[in-house]
């Protein structure tokens, strides 16, 4: 299989990087495929603007959309961009590796989404959701948190866990078309030791070995839906 990492952490020695690293070593000792983009190594630009493009619709007023959708008819994305996007055509596998900061993806791996899943190109036209994109290819998000564990229940300060994720895993991967398979999360990564980071280590690895037996979230279908989005009855 096919494994393209997105990795946004700035520190090298951080433990995020230990688990992109030894993701890489797992995946590639059993004969699988991996790519990584190293967002802060590659001095990646998250801000979207005309800089997106090599070309031009409309230069009196820029609408990101309609700038998206011409750049796919005519090969108008910046070079940074079109190399992101066919990552993401060659894999089968696509991993967001990061730290949550402020309950969400820190700004450069945001950036990445604002300006790679272009309209035209990675959706639109009805294609989203069922009808995605991406469909057939698994996502997942492997993530470090601040606080531990019982913070993030839907008794916890934080609230459940899967409500913070829930923008990213379902507005960002599954609105593409991607099947969402469960997060691998860190609890607490700044106050573990080193025993217990070698423990999640291993854990990290038993997932990505079992990666195609792991059901993904189940979301609501589109078939469960009428031509104007109501719940069927």
């Amino acid at each position: 299989m096919k494994f393209f990492i997105v990795h946004a952490h700035p520190e090298p020695n951080s433990f995020n990087s230990a688990l992109t690293r030894y993701a890489k070593e797992v995946l590639q000792t059993i004969g699988h495929e991996v790519i990584i983009s190293d967002l802060y190594a590659m001095q990646f630009n998250p801000v979207s603007d005309r800089r997106n493009f090599t070309s031009h619709k409309e230069l009196k007023y820029y609408n990101q959309q309609t700038e998206e959708m011409y750049a796919t008819e005519v090969d108008g994305f910046a070079p940074d961009i079109k190399a992101e996007m066919e990552k993401l055509d060659w894999c089968d596998v696509l991993i967001f590796q990061f730290p949550l900061w402020w309950f969400g993806l820190p700004a450069i791996l945001k950036g990445w989404v604002d300006r790679v899943f272009a309209m035209g190109k990675i959706y639109g036209g009805g294609r989203f959701y069922d009808n995605g994109v991406f469909q057939g290819k698994k996502a997942m998000l492997s993530l470090t948190t601040g606080g531990g564990l019982t913070m993030y229940t839907e008794i916890g300060i934080n609230g459940e866990i899967r409500t913070i994720l829930y923008p990213i895993n379902h507005g960002i991967f599954r609105f593409v078309g991607f099947d969402v398979l469960p997060p691998f999360i860190v609890w607490g990564a700044s106050r573990i030791g080193d025993e217990r980071r070698q423990a999640y280590l291993e854990e990290y690895k038993q997932r990505l070995l079992t990666i195609n037996a792991t059901p993904p979230i189940v979301y609501p279908s589109l078939k469960d839906f009428d031509e104007n989005f109501q719940l069927k009855q």
